[in-house]
């Protein structure tokens, strides 16, 4: 049987430099580069095989297709479907839980690396002909900050957690994480900690947990205030984590030094979003999963998860 394979929102997984070839061969594959909400319903009907990165499956959406059989989620997030309405009615979710480990781990340094160098204030400044026109070897613009011996508290301490961990004992930081499950083994180097602890005691706060109830606003007025003055926050998990009026107040008022985040409450942001315009803020377009090596892992594994589902024994099922 040629199966229906229909993926709604294609275009940012592969934009030109993957291919499809994979989902190709297990059946009919139908992509659409982006699917808008009214959309959704008509281009899903008719297919057991569904794929979403961003388009939102809801309990209305999902309980008007009865001929779905399977959701994959090209993520490793999958708020924007409704697992439990799935659940119901016996339709397996499965999401991409680890393809993109290495690449959120550089993208959690870059950031840093900015918020403490800013390399790139200071290679405009240069091409702007300040170094031309000064008059001592070298200048810098902003505190010029090391991390050796700073102080990195990790929020979520899952893989990308502890991958992050790894590297920041390189730079020679002190580490201290939190999760809200019990870690049995700690790697060497790590001190788990409560999270009034770890936002007091930091010199970074970086975030990698998942956007549930329980973690929505999570980094707030309170949460800020505990924070060194010298301190900087980075977000590369999901948006909502953060209060982003609390963030930019902080941010604005000098409550925390700085602040770099590749992801926003509302993606695209709105032009009023108080963070685009506060102080020590930097944001980049949601890019940390983007590499073209973490993007060909989530497309194999994508293709992988299909391809279990299609023999009967489906891996990755978030809602089982």
């Amino acid at each position: 049987m040629n199966v229906k394979i229909v993926v709604l929102d294609g275009y940012t997984l592969n934009p030109g430099d993957l291919n499809w070839d994979g989902l190709d061969r297990l059946g009919e594959c139908v992509v659409h580069a982006r699917t808008p909400p009214d959309l959704t319903l008509a281009r899903a009907c008719g297919a057991p095989l569904v794929l979403t990165n961003k388009t939102v499956m809801d309990r209305a959406v999902l309980s008007r297709l009865p001929d779905l059989k399977y959701v994959g989620v090209l993520a490793t997030g999958y708020n924007v479907v409704d697992v439990a309405c799935a659940r119901e009615r016996g339709i397996p979710v499965t999401n991409i839980p680890e393809y993109g480990t290495a690449s959120v781990t550089q993208m959690v340094f870059a950031l840093l690396m900015e918020l403490t160098h800013h390399a790139g204030l200071h290679s405009d400044s240069v091409r702007d002909g300040e170094w031309t026109r000064s008059i001592d070897f070298c200048y810098w613009k902003t505190p010029l900050v090391e991390l050796h011996d700073l102080t990195m508290g990790i929020v979520g301490f899952g893989r990308i957690g502890r991958s992050v961990a790894q590297v920041a004992t390189a730079f020679g930081m002190h580490v201290l994480a939190f999760d809200q499950y019990p870690q049995e083994q700690v790697p060497a180097g790590v001190r788990m900690a409560d999270l009034d602890t770890l936002f007091a005691t930091s010199d970074v706060v970086t975030l990698h947990c998942p956007l549930t109830p329980e973690t929505k606003g999570l980094v707030n007025t309170a949460r800020l205030a505990r924070m060194k003055q010298t301190a900087f926050l980075v977000n590369t998990s999901r948006g909502p984590v953060v209060n982003e009026a609390d963030l930019a107040r902080a941010l604005n008022e000098g409550c925390i030094a700085g602040a770099g985040l590749d992801v926003l409450e509302q993606e695209p942001p709105p032009a009023g979003n108080t963070l685009l315009k506060a102080k020590n803020c930097i944001i980049t377009p949601h890019i940390a999963w983007a590499t073209r090596a973490a993007r060909a892992r989530l497309m194999q594994t994508a293709v992988d998860n299909v391809a279990a589902f299609l023999a009967g024994r489906p891996q990755n099922v978030v809602n089982a």
